[in-house]
Formats: structure tokens, C-alpha cells, sequence
């Protein structure tokens, strides 16, 4: 008896699917984090396009990306997105339950990670606690 793997089937129902994503509304009151982000998985080249492209919608285009790597079990170097290239970089230093994003032109983002096995319930009160402008709560403190 044989048996066949697909392994792009997770990248590509990821692909197809849209991120997950808490953001902070726009105000004056700066927090630790900017929102959360809820991946289906831990394959950073599948889950990074859908949420840059989400992101470019909102706050414009992500050119980096760090994560710490004991969260994550490949970080490639690049990943494409819409025809271009995402820098992937990784911090042993960075909180592992953050993941941040830069741009050129308009600056920095701290998202906090919440684990794809998380219960759909845990998860939302997550998204919600992240997204309060002004909160001082770090990544590390709110899992």
C-alpha cells in the first residue's frame, strides 16, 4: 500500500482564506501591541501572504517581517506576496508571541501571535484584549 502526501494543501487553503486579524483603531493612545493575528497554521509561507495583503489594504505595504523561532518551525528568508517580496527576519530576543511588521514608508507594527490550536472562544477574548488603544499589556502577559 502506498500513501501520498499533498503538502500544498495547507498553503494553498491558506492562501485562499483571509487573515485573521484584530487591529487597534486609530487613535492617539499608543499600546504595547497593535492588535492580533490568528494563523491556521505555523507555516510562515503560507500564513504571511494573506495577512500582508490585509494589511496593505489598512496601513500600507509590509516589507518585513521578525518572529522569534521557537514558535515557528521554518522561517524561510522571503516570501512572495502579490508579485514581490516579504523579508522574513528572526530574533531568538523578540517575545515569541509577537510578531512584528515594517514598512518603508510607514513605520512599525507589533502584533501579538495567538496559536492556530487555540479554542475559537480563547482566541476572540485574545483578538479583543490586544486591539484596546492604549493597553499596556505585552504579548507575553496577555497569553
Amino acid at each position: 500500500m502506498t500513501t501520498t502526501l499533498d503538502r500544498t494543501a495547507p498553503r494553498d487553503l491558506a492562501a485562499e482564506l483571509p487573515a485573521r486579524l484584530s487591529l487597534t483603531p486609530k487613535t492617539t493612545l499608543a499600546g504595547q501591541l497593535d492588535g492580533a493575528w490568528w494563523p491556521r497554521s505555523r507555516d510562515l509561507e503560507a500564513e504571511l501572504p494573506p495577512l500582508a495583503a490585509a494589511l496593505d489594504e489598512t496601513w500600507g505595504r509590509v516589507t518585513r517581517v521578525t518572529v522569534n523561532p521557537s514558535r515557528w518551525p521554518v522561517v524561510p528568508r522571503t516570501v512572495a506576496v502579490d508579485g514581490r517580496t516579504l523579508h522574513v527576519g528572526w530574533f531568538t530576543e523578540q517575545d515569541p508571541d509577537k510578531l512584528i511588521l515594517l514598512s518603508y514608508t510607514v513605520g512599525r507594527w507589533d502584533l501579538l501571535v495567538i496559536p492556530p490550536e487555540t479554542e475559537p472562544a480563547a482566541a476572540a477574548r485574545l483578538m479583543a484584549a490586544a486591539a484596546i488603544p492604549g493597553s499596556v499589556l505585552a504579548a507575553g502577559v496577555l497569553m
